[in-house]
């Protein structure tokens, strides 16, 4: 069998790979096949800067004998490469060390129907010229605040991916998505005293993308906003989380509980199914089928029937994070969560993650707060996912007896999230701008390292 002409689709082309590495001595099978197509443009100081348009289209095959397992991929898609890469993956796995865990899904496991999630937009693609026009007229909202004295660019993108997954244990779904995006950074003051700052947006649907001059006019408010920071003396303090950065203290807890690292023994969390975890009240949420999420998607990596999974209810751990391999190593079931690529085998991970909003408003949850930090972005990964430890290089706005008072920088926030989960607040201002979304969030009793 050849490879299919390029009119045949992505499905046909992963149902081609499994057939044929079972013909070739692989007891079982599964391809991937994901496409994809792009546009972007980049526009500084009125003028385009530049225009990029990719396509491709990457394949992966996992074989497996016994439970010896190989993994190979391409872009190379010409029976010239095809048929040794092929021929590779049966060797590979013929003298691959055992692994006790790896198979694929047990069919009582996989998909055989899934909703349609409207992630991908049917409507034509946008021009080089459409997609100029809204980086310039974002651009130009934010040069026009006053202040704002150079920019860093803006660009405007759009792209469609498309995937299809095989297996010779009879799955075989294919989806597809889109992406329209556009963002803007620009600069304030003058010499040493400039501050930059950003915003943008992103949805799967163009029609839901915001306005490009009033996410314009954000970035240079939010760049203005920042000039002249002050230090601040160490000391602990309340930390508010600004939603720009809340979302980062949920995808630190999916770490934790990861099946990866459980198995391994390498979280802090290991210990704590069924325990409190975080506040009480406290409820976080992963949902592969919101619709027009940013990660949403039918069927996991593996096949396997994804759904609405709550991870934190009323503050207390429901469950880790698992694909097959890893439910297997701790005697579990796979929760759906199994993500991969084209160039090994899956991995768990979450879709659209998110912690539910509060009952407080912004202003309220900041009341109070005699002395305390607003932090609106953070630097390095300086975050320990064995003991919990957390500390990260921060800028924002400092807390004066519940109001914002002023600009602050080069100081570090401290603490560790064991402490940090137990001691958090969220607002009811929660938003879905990423794939890991949080409403702002108040921690308490953290150190805050400045001068």
């Amino acid at each position: 069998m050849s490879i299919p002409a390029a009119t045949e689709t992505v499905l046909d082309i992963a149902a081609m790979l499994v057939d044929r590495a079972r013909k070739a001595g692989a007891e079982a099978a599964e391809a991937v096949v994901l496409e994809g197509t792009s546009l972007g443009v980049s526009w500084r100081l009125g003028k385009l800067e530049d225009v990029e348009r990719s396509e491709g289209r990457d394949i992966g095959l996992r074989v497996f004998i016994g439970k010896k397992q190989a993994s190979v991929s391409s872009t190379d898609l010409s029976e010239a490469a095809l048929g040794p890469m092929i021929e590779r993956a049966v060797a590979m796995a013929r003298v691959a060390p055992d692994d006790p865990w790896c198979g694929l899904a047990d069919p009582g496991f996989l998909a055989r129907d899934w909703p349609d999630l409207d992630i991908e937009d049917k409507t034509p693609q946008p021009s080089a010229e459409a997609l100029a026009a809204i980086a310039a007229e974002a651009e130009a909202a934010a040069l026009a605040v006053p202040g704002v004295t150079n920019s860093s660019g803006a660009g405007a993108s759009w792209g469609r991916s498309g995937i299809a997954l095989v297996t010779s244990g009879g799955f075989a779904g294919a989806y597809a998505g889109t992406s329209s995006s556009f963002s803007c950074s620009v600069l304030a003051g003058e010499g040493t005293t400039m501050e930059r700052d950003y915003a943008f947006s992103s949805k799967r649907h163009a029609a839901d993308l915001e306005n490009a001059k009033g996410v314009g006019r954000r970035a240079g408010e939010k760049a203005v906003r920042r000039l002249n920071p002050r230090k601040v003396k160490s000391q602990a303090v309340p930390i508010v989380y600004d939603p720009r950065v809340s979302g980062g203290l949920v995808g630190h807890f999916a770490s934790a509980i990861s099946g990866s690292a459980i198995a391994r023994g390498t979280s802090f969390l290991k210990k704590d199914m069924g325990k409190p975890v975080f506040a009480k009240g406290i409820s976080i949420v992963d949902d592969p089928h919101m619709k027009r999420g940013l990660r949403s998607k039918p069927f996991d990596g593996e096949g396997v029937k994804n759904r609405r999974m709550p991870l934190i209810e009323d503050g207390v751990l429901t469950t880790w994070l698992l694909d097959t391999a890893t439910a297997r190593q701790l005697g579990l079931e796979t929760t759906g969560h199994a993500a991969r690529g084209t160039g090994g085998p899956p991995s768990p991970s979450t879709t659209n993650l998110y912690m539910e909003a509060g009952c407080l408003s912004v202003k309220e949850l900041i009341a109070g707060i005699k002395q305390g930090l607003y932090v609106t972005e953070l630097i390095g990964m300086g975050v320990n996912g064995v003991t919990g430890d957390y500390s990260r290089g921060a800028s924002g706005f400092w807390i004066e007896n519940g109001e914002i008072a002023y600009p602050v920088s080069e100081i570090t926030v401290a603490g560790n999230l064991r402490d940090m989960f137990l001691n958090l607040t969220p607002a009811g201002d929660l938003e879905f701008r990423y794939g890991t979304n949080a409403p702002t969030i108040r921690v308490e009793g953290m150190t805050v390292a400045g001068s």
